[in-house]
């Protein structure tokens, strides 16, 4: 609240209000946890999908204004996936129901994806209604060591051409692994006997229950990674073979931006094309080594949908101004490469503040005129989340 605003919290209206089992539909207060709305899927045994690491603290809500997405986006996609109606309420006081609790719907405008998404700025989500799934019989997960992120994407075609359906497909560098067992407390080394510069955390899901079909999905697994094995894209690999290993598994990746915080990392959320990944990852690193000298250049992120959380972590010592304001100009330079490849700047995390000057990297002028013209007509005083996303209303937008 740069300007002195009002902050408007929801977290009392935190019911889960309508579970319906037959239509697969939940409907709930936009201050509902995302873990209320799992567990109380879970209740009936569905599933809401949209999963990540803060799902105790983030609220429906503000995941339905962001787009949440999470772990998962490659299986079921991201939250505007999950969205069959919408309560908001509008800047001029109204209360509108936008969408209704069923599937088919052709009777035009979608107004319901116009509030997704938008960050708060056109109006206030209170309420929603969701979509709900019958969750897989059980996992399968492996970690294996690749010596390129090459390898990492001749992995994934593996897996998917094996036709095993991908629940999940993480990738993180050795430099990641380290920090988060530094952050335990733990010995050098790793989960692995051989390690290789960068991981791959790969979920595949047990078609059906009971103990044979986990059986023979792990033995299509365990051939997969053999294969790659032999073909000199997998280093090594390891495939958890109870609940607890796979949890074991997961938390060397969900650990990472924990272990990482305490160095004070300058962040990017983006997304590249897969094709792109091999090349973009090292010129990346390149601009950090030759922005900002002695920095470490950290990359973890979900394979399956090109999403990249990339990482600077601050020189030895450095100054922390110097730091910031090196960063600063870092990310020009970063969204420009995002945007060579067809990229986006923001790929979960939204525009907000930080990304807004940056926005027509990933927005031509003409779209950013069309979504100042929605601002315009939904919220003409910018009563809300002024100065985010979007430039003030008959401001003329950047680029």
């Amino acid at each position: 609240a740069t300007g002195g605003e009002v902050v408007l919290s929801l977290e009392r209206l935190s019911k889960v209000l309508e579970v319906d089992a037959p239509g697969r539909t939940l409907r709930c207060q936009a201050g509902a946890t995302v873990e209320q709305v799992i567990d109380a899927a879970a209740a009936v045994g569905l599933l809401y999908p949209v999963d990540f690491a803060a799902k105790g603290s983030a609220q429906i809500g503000g995941t339905l204004a962001t787009n949440a997405g999470g772990v998962r986006v490659i299986r079921y996609g991201s939250t505007r996936s999950w969205v069959l109606g919408l309560r908001v309420v509008l800047a001029d006081g109204a209360v509108v129901d936008v969408g209704r609790p069923v599937l088919k719907d052709n009777t035009g405008y979608d107004l319901r994806q116009l509030f997704v998404g938008s960050e708060g700025t056109l109006g206030v989500i209170v309420e929603a209604t969701l979509r709900l799934t019958v969750p897989p019989a059980g996992a399968v997960v492996a970690l294996c060591a690749l010596p390129d992120l090459g390898a990492v994407l001749d992995l994934f075609a593996r897996v998917q051409g094996d036709h095993l359906q991908i629940g999940a497909f993480e990738c993180f560098d050795e430099g990641c692994l380290r920090h988060v067992r530094r952050h335990r407390g733990e010995a050098e080394g790793g989960p692995l006997a051989v390690p290789g510069p960068w991981y791959a955390l790969v979920e595949v899901e047990v078609p059906w229950p009971g103990d044979a079909a986990r059986e023979a999905t792990v033995d299509r697994v365990v051939e997969v990674l053999a294969q790659a094995q032999d073909a000199g894209v997998v280093g090594d690999a390891t495939v958890a073979m109870s609940g607890a290993q796979a949890r074991q598994l997961w938390a060397l990746r969900e650990d990472i931006s924990e272990s990482l915080h305490p160095q004070g990392p300058h962040k990017s959320d983006v997304t590249v094309p897969l094709s792109k990944l091999p090349t973009f990852v090292p010129r990346w690193q390149q601009a950090v080594a030759r922005a900002i000298p002695g920095a470490e250049a950290r990359v973890f992120g979900h394979v399956g949908d090109g999403n990249l959380h990339l990482n600077v972590l601050p020189p030895p010592a450095a100054p922390r101004a110097e730091f910031l304001a090196a960063c600063e100009a870092l990310d020009d330079v970063t969204y420009a490469m995002v945007r060579d490849v067809a990229g986006s700047i923001s790929a979960e995390h939204g525009v907000g503040l930080l990304k807004r000057r940056h926005l027509p990297f990933s927005r031509s002028a003409r779209e950013l005129a069309i979504m100042a013209a929605i601002k315009a007509a939904l919220d003409p005083a910018g009563v809300f989340n002024p100065g985010k996303l979007l430039p003030e209303p008959g401001a003329v937008p950047e680029g």
